[in-house]
């Protein structure tokens, strides 16, 4: 009977266990996973906008050397930055279309990189107003190539979104088996319980009911039920202590009307 009781109890244990394993492995695997690609992307969104910010001082700069007409110097760009940016958003384990919105940038860049070398021959020309060249020639370009970025920059917040959206998911699925584990444990205890039930206490109160009435009643023990445990047993013993008390008091009954009657008769 323990051994039964105990190995159902152990087998709950198990289950809740096991399943509990599983959602904080579940849980951790995908949170690494979506964690890296977070940081991933908030590294790329911020390499974005060292981009944008390469490219918006460097034009101010073409800006206000086209408005100072005494300047001749050409402003400096740092085009080692932004290609170790444009090398990094490349080499990233981002989805395909932001590596094609990269290699697309670095075309609008080689554009606008290729019309601001014009600077140094406008500025030294009779013939060419510099500030014509500006707004119709070099801030098409740049337009462009700060549209290209913002693009790039666009895609990698949606993709963050989505993996986001992926943690979320991952979240829900990681406490499945949890959720799975709960409820076969509930089932578990209540077949603990129907079993419980059904195999010891039913037989008890069985044997409590016959006990009363052959106490109160001098009714025979008549409690039966199969089995192989240590209930059986002991409802086996408290029988046969029954059928010998019972048989007892019937020879102790029969010898006192024996000795009832034999005493009229040593009076004779």
């Amino acid at each position: 009977m323990k051994s039964k009781v105990t190995l159902s109890l152990l087998s709950i244990a198990a289950v809740l266990l096991i399943a509990c394993i599983i959602s904080v492995m579940e849980y951790a695997r995908m949170s690494s996973y979506v964690s890296d690609l977070v940081a991933e992307d908030i590294s790329s969104i911020n390499t974005a906008r060292k981009l944008a910010s390469l490219t918006n001082a460097y034009n101010l700069d073409i800006l206000a050397v086209v408005g100072d007409e005494h300047s001749v110097s050409l402003p400096d760009f740092n085009e080692d930055a932004f290609m170790a940016c444009s090398d990094t958003l490349r080499a990233s384990t981002l989805s395909q279309s932001i590596s094609s919105l990269t290699d697309s940038l670095l075309y609008a860049y080689s554009a606008y990189m290729l019309t601001s070398l014009e600077l140094q021959n406008v500025l030294v020309s009779d013939f060419i107003d510099t500030r014509a060249w500006y707004f119709e020639r070099l801030q098409p370009r740049f337009n462009l190539l700060n549209a290209r970025i913002e693009k790039l920059t666009a895609a990698i917040y949606k993709d963050l979104q989505a993996n986001s959206e992926t943690f979320e998911s991952g979240f829900y699925r990681s406490i499945i088996p949890g959720i799975v584990a709960v409820g076969v444990g509930i089932l578990l205890v209540l077949l603990l319980l129907f079993f419980v039930t059904s195999y010891y206490v039913r037989p008890v109160y069985k044997m409590v009911a016959s006990m009363e009435a052959y106490l109160s009643l001098d009714k025979k023990y008549t409690t039966t039920f199969e089995g192989d445990d240590q209930l059986r047993q002991l409802n086996d013993g408290i029988r046969a202590l029954a059928d010998e008390n019972q048989e007892l008091r019937r020879r102790i009954s029969a010898l006192k009307k024996t000795s009832e009657r034999n005493e009229p008769e040593d009076r004779q």
